[in-house]
Order: structure tokens, then C-alpha cells, then sequence
């Protein structure tokens, strides 16, 4: 018998076979409900499985619903509804950056409309994070550098470098600042009024008139909650950094304190 004879016989006698198999063993209605306890699983469980009618592999748990390989009786017999995937709104704005000046983050979130169940698709993010420069007006306030002196100079002093005609401008109320500071350097130890001027300790500083910008306010008065820096303007080396707390229209500082220059 040659080679194509050959090849036709074994094709006839598997499919004999099979036709035989399949009169003699017909196949079971095989899937979930064929499962020793627990039929059904949650979540994903790879040991929860069962053969279908053609030997096949199909699954029982939750988790088949997204991954398209149930058991054909598992709606039925897990009494579950079909898998429903995350839905989510619309991205909402990006808040103020975290820093005021310089460099900080920024985030927005999205809410969920409609969770997940049954096995359907998670949720996406929620939260988005991305850098932020903060170049807000009151920045450049914060680059001030303060200059000060002890209250021992007379109150309003006066430059006597200036013109006559400079002296006469109107005299503005003075208010008070109070900064608890933050650093001061070790030559503030040199002179008895910038020894004071140490970590922790909070200080009054006052800005009289002639001390006042156009802007009416005092050069370096500070930010609060922010760090700013002093410098002591007749010790050499003196400088340092301080955090301002409050502030007081039209008073005067007390003794032993400093003055805006």
C-alpha cells in the first residue's frame, strides 16, 4: 500500500475512533455547577476551574469575566451579573502651587462615577502631580534683605547728607513687625544690641516714616510663615534669617528693640 493509501486509512480510522468514543462516552455537561465546593470563587482564584464539554479549561471566579474564559453556565450558576468596569468624571483644575515663590507641585483629582464590579476593569489614576514655579507679587519680598539698627538712634533720624527740602515730607504713622529668629551669625555677639539677636528669640522692629518706601512699608519686613534675611547695619558680619509672626499698625516698639533703616 503506497504512502497516500496509508495516510487515508489512519484519517479514516481516527475519525472512526472518535465517532465510536463520542457513542460510548458521551460528554457530561461539564462547568460550574460540576465544581466541589465552593462553586464559585471571588476575585481571581486560578485553582477555581472546571473542563468544559471539550476537555477545555474554563473558570469559575470572578476575574473570568474580564478575561473572556468563564464556564457557559457561570451567570447562571454564580448568579453573578455581567462584569461592569470603572467609570470616571472629568479632570478637575490644578490647585495653586505649593510654594508661593520658587519651586513646588501642583495636583488634580477625578471622582468615580461608577465602580468597578463583578470583576470588570479597575480604576484608572486619580490624582495627577506635576511641578510648579510659585512667582507670586509678594516675591519679591521675600528676596528683601532687612536692614536694622538698635532703637538707641533717635526715633525718625535723619540722614544729615539729605537736602532741606528732603526733610519736609509728611510724617507717616510707624508700625511694628515682630520675627522670631531663625539664625544670626557670630559676629552679631561683637556689639551688646545685636547679641540679642539670637535663635529663637522673638524681636520687634519698627518702621518709622523715614524708613518707608513709596509703597509705605519698611524694606525686608518679612512674609509670614516665610524665612527672610536682616543684616545689622552697623556691626560688621552681623546678618541672619528670621520668620515673621504679626504685625501692629501705628505703634512703637519697646525698649531695647530694633528699627527698620
Amino acid at each position: 500500500m503506497g504512502a497516500r493509501g496509508w495516510s487515508s486509512a489512519r484519517l479514516g480510522v481516527v475519525l472512526v475512533g472518535y465517532v465510536l468514543s463520542g457513542m460510548m462516552l458521551p460528554a457530561a455537561e461539564a462547568g460550574c455547577r460540576d465544581r466541589n465546593s465552593p462553586t464559585c470563587c471571588t476575585g481571581r482564584n486560578n485553582e477555581c476551574f472546571e473542563y468544559t464539554k471539550r476537555k477545555t479549561v474554563c473558570y469559575c471566579d470572578a476575574y473570568c469575566q474580564k478575561t473572556r474564559d468563564c464556564c457557559e453556565d457561570y451567570q447562571q450558576v454564580c448568579q453573578i451579573s455581567a462584569a461592569l468596569d470603572c467609570e470616571v468624571g472629568p479632570w478637575g483644575s490644578w490647585s495653586p502651587c505649593t510654594s508661593p515663590c520658587g519651586i513646588g507641585s501642583t495636583e488634580r483629582s477625578r471622582q468615580v462615577s461608577v465602580p468597578p464590579r463583578n470583576g470588570g476593569m479597575p480604576c484608572p489614576d486619580l490624582k495627577q502631580r506635576r511641578g510648579c514655579y510659585g512667582n507670586n507679587a509678594v516675591c519679591s519680598s521675600a528676596k528683601e534683605v532687612a536692614k536694622i539698627l538698635p532703637d538707641s538712634y533717635k526715633r525718625n533720624f535723619k540722614d544729615p547728607w539729605r537736602r532741606p527740602h528732603m526733610l519736609m515730607k509728611e510724617e507717616k504713622a510707624s508700625y511694628c513687625v515682630y520675627l522670631r529668629v531663625k539664625q544670626a551669625s557670630v559676629a552679631c555677639k561683637l556689639k551688646l544690641w545685636s547679641a540679642q539677636l539670637v535663635r529663637d528669640r522673638l524681636v520687634c522692629a519698627e518702621c518709622q516714616s523715614d524708613a518707608m518706601s513709596k509703597s509705605d512699608r519698611c524694606g525686608g519686613d518679612g512674609l509670614e510663615g516665610s524665612r527672610t534675611f536682616w543684616v545689622a547695619a552697623s556691626v560688621s558680619g552681623c546678618h541672619g534669617s528670621w520668620v515673621r509672626e504679626s504685625s501692629s499698625k501705628g505703634c512703637h516698639c519697646p525698649p531695647y528693640s530694633v528699627l527698620f533703616v
